[in-house]
């Protein structure tokens, strides 16, 4: 498996699964049933972030995009969002993906990594970010809408890259 910056000529290949997993409704809040060009601009990121591709025998079969969490003061922590494809779980994607942006947010100087939402019934993708060192910071409970589930919490986690500042300075 290689993981590479993405290409525009790489988002229908992310968004065939892109689509599948937002239309689960298990681990995104992002809209349901949207187009090829509706989707773009909430997976393919800009300048300062960037996408990234897992591809494997020539194949995209996973996709992460990262950068700050917010803009101005927020800047020196980055935040980052998964896909695997569906029928490639299981096989490291995630795992290999997660390892390639925090690399990435070390190598771009972030002090650290905030996941905004992790969906607590998402067991397989909290144990992974805990086993990468991810702390649960706190939960939101019934803050994610799930589809079989009801009302569950959203996990806020993270993830230091570099001790924190001690006040004032």
């Amino acid at each position: 498996m290689q993981i590479r910056t993405s290409t525009a000529g790489d988002w229908p290949g992310i968004f065939g699964f892109y689509r599948k997993i937002m239309d689960e409704g298990q681990t995104y809040a992002f809209p349901q049933g949207q187009t090829l060009e509706e989707a773009r601009p909430w997976w393919m990121e800009t300048l300062p972030g960037q996408t990234v591709v897992a591809v494997a025998d020539g194949r995209i079969i996973g996709s992460a995009k990262m950068g700050p969490n917010k803009p101005g003061r927020g800047a020196h922590i980055a935040t980052a969002s998964f896909l695997v494809d569906p029928e490639c779980r299981n096989r490291g994607v995630g795992r290999a993906l997660g390892e390639y942006v925090i690399d990435w947010a070390r190598q771009e100087n972030y002090h650290g990594i905030q996941f905004n939402v992790v969906v607590e019934t998402n067991e397989a993708a909290v144990r992974l970010w805990q086993s990468l060192g991810f702390k649960i910071l706190g939960t939101i409970p019934g803050a994610f809408n799930h589809p079989t589930k009801g009302l569950v919490g959203q996990h806020f986690m993270f993830l230091p890259l570099r001790p924190a500042a001690p006040p004032g300075h």
